[in-house]
């Protein structure tokens, strides 16, 4: 007979340790965006602006990356529930060349046409100049990134997390040793700038793909996904039911990324300081809320896991137990949000004065936000999808995003000139608002599912 809330010690163990293990190599990886962007703002802040807008379509392919791999996480998180290794391998072979795909597409339209995507997000021609010298060489790193997370999202379907740790930890020391060399000309190196932090994360990223591919082959015994897996004829069964179950992700990922290039497009156009300060805060937020975005995957797997073998008895104490850990995550997150934003802007020492004015509000209002991201994101994205009604995030996210956050932002900006920071509040409103209706799907334990077909 289940409790209300989890009692048992082993869900809290392993919990935590997924949950700790990702954040930390969330950590990492997003340590890596700071140290470029630290390096670059005090290299030049037109620098730090221009990368900061090309990397909206780095975002963009995160989203997309992410999208395809989680679709595939749900189908792997329930197999490994039951035992079955083939359909991981079907489902893995499929989003590896949906992802290849994508990736190739907007690393084409970043090589081919760079000035007239980051037209679309700023009117300055010096930051849309450095933003090209970056964008030149940063889009040959697309395909490598995209094969890299989707078979770490396979293990971590599995419940194999710390290779992706470690592997965050030589990407890291590459990228920033590689950045200190090239973007300022240290240790008889040619000062480079935007395309020295764009060499450097390309290298980073061969590395990281180098190293996981090795893993899979050399090391990991509960897939031993191997070439031919990849290669054979895809299993149309399992296409049809991951395009039926995967795609709301994929789409949700896309309008996602495609909204949050929106969103930085409508400060871009307020200004460099505006574009300077959402770069400084964005990267600060996402370290500071790794733990947030971590306890997602840790629920999506350890959910799946236990629909795939069975344990429906356990899914309304797993549930309950999971909103309290997110509420307490996410006010632990905004506290030392708020409490570490000084200090932090005390590294980005040649902001101008208005961009590390606005970059202190950004935070604070962030810091605020955080909690209802904490909540409402890892229920919906973990936990609702994890049980099969993958449709639902999507359509709450273009209600939210599409007919609340970006017009009531562009109105806020355009029509009624308010100031970045009250734009910023409306861009990150949904983040509340959002968690009245994750409350209310959540407990009514409807998101239960069947995604798959095959026997």
């Amino acid at each position: 007979m289940s409790t209300f809330f989890m009692r048992d010690r082993r869900f809290y163990l392993v919990f935590f340790s997924m949950t700790a293990t990702i954040a930390l190599q969330s950590a990492i990886v997003f340590a890596v965006n700071l140290a470029d962007a630290i390096m670059l703002s005090r290299y030049s802040e037109t620098a730090l602006s221009g990368v900061a807008l090309l990397n909206q379509v780095q975002f963009l392919l995160q989203m997309l990356v992410f999208g395809v791999a989680e679709g595939a996480l749900i189908f792997s998180s329930r197999s490994w529930g039951e035992g079955k290794i083939e359909p991981i391998r079907e489902v893995t072979n499929i989003a590896l060349r949906i992802g290849i795909g994508l990736a190739l597409l907007l690393s084409l339209l970043v090589l081919l046409i760079p000035e007239t995507i980051l037209g679309l997000l700023t009117s300055d021609r010096a930051i849309i100049a450095e933003g090209t010298k970056y964008a030149r060489i940063i889009g040959f790193s697309y395909p490598v990134f995209a094969i890299s997370q989707i078979l770490m999202i396979m293990l971590r379907s599995v419940e194999t997390v710390r290779i992706s740790f470690y592997l965050s930890i030589v990407t890291f020391v590459t990228n920033v040793t590689l950045n200190y060399l090239l973007i300022f000309g240290n240790g008889g190196f040619p000062e480079l700038g935007c395309a020295g932090a764009a060499i450097a994360t390309l290298c980073a990223r061969l590395l990281e793909l180098g190293l996981i591919a090795a893993y899979v082959r050399l090391i990991d015994r509960k897939v031993e996904l191997r070439l031919p897996h990849v290669l054979c004829k895809l299993n149309r069964r399992m296409l049809r039911d991951y395009i039926r179950v995967g795609s709301p992700v994929f789409v949700s990922g896309a309008f996602w990324g495609i909204a949050m290039a929106i969103q930085t497009g409508i400060l871009g156009h307020m200004g460099s300081s505006a574009i300077a300060a959402n770069s400084v805060a964005t990267t600060v937020f996402q370290i500071i809320t790794v733990f947030v975005m971590a306890s997602a995957s840790a629920a999506a797997v350890m959910t799946g896991k236990n629909i795939g073998e069975g344990r429906l008895d356990l899914v309304k104490p797993y549930t309950r137990t999971f909103q309290l850990l997110f509420l307490l995550i996410g006010s632990c997150s905004g506290a030392a949000l708020f409490l570490l934003k000084d200090p932090i802007l005390l590294l980005f020492s040649e902001l101008s004065p208005e961009s590390a004015r606005l970059s202190l509000d950004f935070m604070t209002v962030l810091s605020v936000t955080t909690v209802g991201t904490a909540y409402q994101m890892p229920a919906l994205v973990g936990i609702v999808r994890a049980g099969g009604e993958t449709d639902f995030v999507l359509k709450n996210d273009l209600i939210f995003m599409w007919l609340i956050v970006l017009p009531s932002s562009a109105l806020a900006a355009f029509v009624f000139h308010c100031s970045p920071l009250i734009v910023f509040v409306c861009l990150k409103s949904d983040q509340v608002l959002k968690c009245a209706v994750a409350a209310v799907k959540l407990n009514r334990y409807t998101w239960i599912r069947k995604i798959s077909s095959t026997p």
